[in-house]
């Protein structure tokens, strides 16, 4: 069906030349209809000839060019206004102002069922280095549906970056088209005809995969990955397999990775044991030697850490009887820092040691100067005389590698409700020494004991997947004035400088 151009009416607002393409969905029009007037989707009643436009299909609505388009609903925000200005208190505040009075990035609109994207999205804007990719993403290189995703991905880092509300919807709608195109399946419908929930790691999968596809590496002399994912996200495995039924030469292999699982069994209570035991496993394959299935002993040991490690918590498991994905809701720990040492091959292990050195001696002088501080009483710790000078957290021959196996948390996407298919999905995100809760387009901030809570445990939100940035090291150097910076204004190759 051809583009159409109508008029939207909302209230005494009348909106011309409003571009419509029957082709799209219904919600993307409705996200149009929110960047024009502020109404959320689900509040909308979009009325066209009497007929009444709904979510997942266009039916009898029919468009022509300079058709009248009714719109009824109202803003979230919409109340009566004070007859007296007053002094507003932080906690007093609603979610509108607190988001302007503490400078609060943008969320994303749910369209109907994605907060599995938008929580994705969320995660990932994350990384500076890739945000940085995306924004100065060429979008006339083509590329199938990996290219149009990756562009679509581009337009809503863009809007995310102030871009307003309405700039937000239209990309969010956007990139809602690109991944239908990408992967169909994320286009199914429930029982009710809207848009069906989806698994937000699998969307993390596909997006991520269509970035390594479109997006080169960092322009820099040690880059020797073919995309920025490998960089950042991608590590390396020896992995060794021993027979234990019969005499064979241990058999050694390397594999490559984005991100690494913790499987949930009654022992695991900690995310590191949940990443010990996947490191040491039995499985079953084919023995040359006695021509039948046997049992192995797998062994892998990381051989490369990348800057940014991706960790999933296996939560979920078919259930047969009910035909879902269901649900495991055990509590399993998770630190604000993680020390991946002990994972790591003894090459690594042996690499890491200088930087780990230099993080020790560092927290060494700490103690020591406090203790002398507090021998003097107040002596020198009054003068502000010290700056924070970065040191880079990858090996100088490998750029987006991690050279410490020290990790900083800097994203947590979680799940809420009983199976993969329903629930509800919302990005927690670090922004300097804050956290922030992404629940669609609601953005509010946290306490940082608020998201070591997402454990799990219970029907709360539990943590699906987690995002450790490099723990960055930091020397004290003798200035005149203290310099403050901010990891997410760093171009991208170049070291973050306030991750921890």
């Amino acid at each position: 069906m051809p583009k159409v151009s109508v008029k939207v009416k909302w209230g005494k607002e009348m909106y011309p030349d409003v571009e419509v393409n029957t082709d799209d969905e219904p919600v993307v029009f409705k996200a149009q209809i929110f960047a024009l007037t502020g109404v959320q989707p689900e509040r909308q009643k979009v009325v066209c000839k009497g007929v009444t436009l709904r979510d997942d299909s266009w039916a009898n609505f029919k468009l022509v060019n300079n058709a009248l388009v009714l719109v009824m609903g109202s803003k979230e925000e919409d109340v009566p206004a004070a007859p007296v200005e007053q002094t507003r208190f932080v906690e007093d505040m609603n979610e509108s102002e607190l988001a302007t009075a503490l400078d609060l990035p943008e969320g994303l609109i749910n369209l109907g069922n994605t907060c599995y994207m938008n929580a994705t999205v969320q995660c990932l804007k994350t990384v500076p280095e890739l945000k940085n990719a995306l924004l100065s993403y060429d979008k006339r290189s083509g590329g199938g549906t990996a290219g149009e995703l990756t562009s679509a991905l581009s337009d809503t880092m863009s809007a995310l970056e102030g871009g307003g509300a309405g700039a937000c919807a239209g990309a969010a709608a956007k990139l809602l088209r690109a991944l239908h195109a990408t992967a169909p399946r994320f286009a199914e419908r429930g029982p009710g005809g809207g848009l069906a929930q989806q698994d937000a790691s699998e969307c993390w999968t596909e997006i991520v995969r269509a970035l390594q596809a479109r997006l080169p590496p960092a322009p820099e002399p040690a880059a020797h990955r073919p995309s920025i994912i490998e960089q950042y996200f991608g590590g390396t495995l020896d992995v060794e397999l021993v027979c234990s039924e019969a005499e064979e030469a241990p058999t050694r292999t390397s594999e490559s990775f984005l991100q690494l699982s913790c499987f949930i069994s009654q022992d695991v209570k900690y995310l590191q044991s949940g990443l010990r035991s996947k490191m040491s496993e039995q499985i079953t394959k084919l023995s040359q030697t006695l021509g039948r299935d046997a049992i192995y002993t797998k062994t892998s040991k990381i051989s490369r850490l990348p800057a940014y490690l991706t960790v999933q918590f296996v939560r979920f498991y078919y259930k047969e009887k009910e035909s879902i994905n269901a649900k495991i809701l055990k509590d399993v720990k998770f630190p604000l820092e993680l020390d991946v040492y002990e994972l790591c091959s003894p090459e690594l292990q042996e690499r890491l040691t200088p930087m780990r050195n230099k993080f020790k001696e560092l927290e060494d002088a700490k103690v020591e100067s406090s203790l002398n501080s507090k021998n003097k009483n107040h002596g020198d710790s009054s003068k502000e005389i010290k700056k924070k000078a970065s040191l880079p957290y990858w090996f100088e021959d490998d750029v987006g590698s991690n050279n410490s196996g020290y990790y900083r948390l800097q994203a947590v996407l979680t799940h809420r409700g009983r199976s993969s298919s329903s629930g509800h999905y919302v990005a927690w995100v670090a922004r300097g020494n804050t956290w922030l809760r992404c629940d669609d387009d609601n953005v509010t901030p946290v306490a940082e004991d608020e998201v070591l809570k997402l454990s799990g445990g219970g029907d709360w939100h539990c943590a699906y997947l987690l995002l450790y940035g490099p723990k960055i090291l930091e020397l004290p150097e003798e200035e005149e004035e203290p310099m403050v910076t901010d990891v997410t204004d760093e171009p991208a190759g170049a070291p973050p400088t306030a991750l921890a």
